[in-house]
């Protein structure tokens, strides 16, 4: 089933899976739309010119917000005071029915219908479609966990659907990925001069994981720690020959997005991994991935995203054996060293040296206090 969530009409192939717990209203929704398995697909942009043009510098906005601000000049008083109560409280009118919606807001159906109309949207049900898309895109943790609180069923159970949740994930990019896509992309990378990878906040142990990766087989990769202006200082001195990974998800961080616009700007080749083909990421990036981060946890599932980045790695490294092979040789002489591992000789030193530091402090609290 081909469905768009894309107000370019970029379409994502999604399909149902059966899963071993019965999912919820809102879990089903959450599920469907966006955080669902969905197809690994590389996404280029429309138009790279009209892009670096200005239109990446806009707000983001979901496509019923966008309609809304197209139409508000044209719409009487009501109208957008009615529209605007709706988006206001998505959670609560998502699900309705023009007749429901309707009596919620103590107006006639037709009233509801018109309004629909005067969007743009022939049908309710297209409306609804985006109203959907519009609330799950504003889902927060609390809500993801609330949700998951209010089912029947036992902590054994919720473990059990997270990981067969996780392995669902791993099934569809297993079933999807596509070897010319991540072949394709990590040719991009062996160009280019230097690789900035931008996650922030939780996404940045996906950053740093890549940026490990692409160093360990010769590459000059970066994942910046840091406040907003280390990292404009890190994407102001990228160029035409230099690529910016760009890793978030759902409604997606700002100092990712713009990361992503800055660099755009100065001529870098743009590539981001998110999970939605409407989300920011994917919108304003020359190409990205789109795959599942679904998870009953609030925190979201990381788990096929890195092995989506693992078969960039490889790709990578088999694109440069010789390179890879002598990185990893002089590596492998580290490891065999064996001062970086644990043993029971340097352990009964660390300790051993680690009680007379402490005796020492005892001795010289004793003295302080007399």
């Amino acid at each position: 089933m081909e469905i768009s969530l894309n107000p370019n009409s970029i379409f994502v192939n999604k399909k149902m899976h059966h899963l071993l717990f019965p999912f919820d209203l809102l879990q089903q929704l959450v599920y469907f739309l966006l955080e669902s398995p969905v197809e690994m697909k590389t996404i280029l942009a429309k138009s790279a010119l009209q892009k670096r043009n200005g239109e990446a510098r806009k707000e983001f906005r979901t496509s019923l917000e966008q309609r809304f601000a197209g139409a508000s000049e044209g719409l009487g008083r009501s109208r957008r005071d009615l529209i605007r109560a709706i988006l206001d409280n998505p959670d609560d009118t998502y699900f309705l029915s023009s007749r429901a919606m309707a009596k919620r807001y103590g107006v006639d159906t037709a009233t509801i219908v018109r309004t629909v109309q005067a969007l743009g949207y022939a049908r309710y049900a297209d409306f609804i479609t985006d109203l959907r898309t519009h609330f799950v895109s504003r889902l927060t943790p609390y809500t993801l966990m609330k949700a998951a609180a209010s089912e029947k069923r036992s902590i054994a159970d919720h473990i059990a659907h997270s990981l067969e949740t996780e392995l669902q994930n791993l099934h569809v990019l297993r079933s999807t990925l596509r070897s010319p896509e991540v072949i394709e992309i990590a040719k991009i990378i062996d160009r280019a001069s230097r690789i900035v990878i931008v996650g922030i906040d939780l996404a940045y142990s996906l950053s740093t994981h890549l940026a490990y990766g692409l160093v360990s087989v010769g590459y000059d990769a970066e994942a910046p720690l840091g406040s907003t202006g280390n990292l404009h200082q890190k994407i102001n001195v990228l160029g035409a020959r230099d690529v910016l990974v760009a890793i978030s998800f759902g409604r997606c961080l700002r100092d990712t997005v713009e990361s992503a616009q800055r660099a755009r700007e100065r001529g870098a080749f743009t590539f981001g991994m998110t999970d939605s083909s409407t989300s920011p990421i994917a919108q304003f990036c020359d190409a990205a991935w789109i795959t599942s981060i679904a998870n009953p946890s609030f925190l979201g599932s990381y788990v096929a995203p890195i092995a989506a980045m693992d078969a960039l790695i490889v790709a990578c490294a088999h694109l440069q054996p010789k390179r890879s092979l002598e990185m990893l040789q002089y590596k492998d002489s580290e490891l065999r060293s064996g001062a970086r591992w644990y043993s029971a000789a340097t352990s009964g030193e660390y300790n051993q040296n680690f009680s007379k530091e402490n005796d020492h402090a005892a001795i010289q609290q004793t003295k302080t206090r007399t």
